[in-house]
């Protein structure tokens, strides 16, 4: 059996129940810090993602295909 690997909105969806559940307080202490951990793991696998997304997207690539990284200071002129 396979399992679909979740997208990014879906885990963040996730995320975002699991902190809505422990804001409410009704959960059970057991509950609570197994939603906890789930809740730090996603956090960290979506800050990976966004970090791999934003490096990504910092890339520019000229039509020789020498990759260029962005100068996050200047927009419009990549670094050196």
């Amino acid at each position: 059996m396979t399992t679909k690997k979740n997208n990014f909105e879906e885990e963040l969806t996730q995320l975002q129940k699991i902190v809505n559940n422990l804001e409410n307080g009704n959960v059970p202490l057991e509950d609570a810090l197994d939603e906890f951990q789930a809740g730090v793991k996603l956090s960290r696998n979506l800050n990976k993602r966004l970090t791999e997304a934003e490096e990504t997207v910092a890339k520019l690539i000229d039509s020789d295909g020498t990759e260029h990284k962005l100068d996050p200071n200047n927009a419009a002129a990549p670094e050196e």
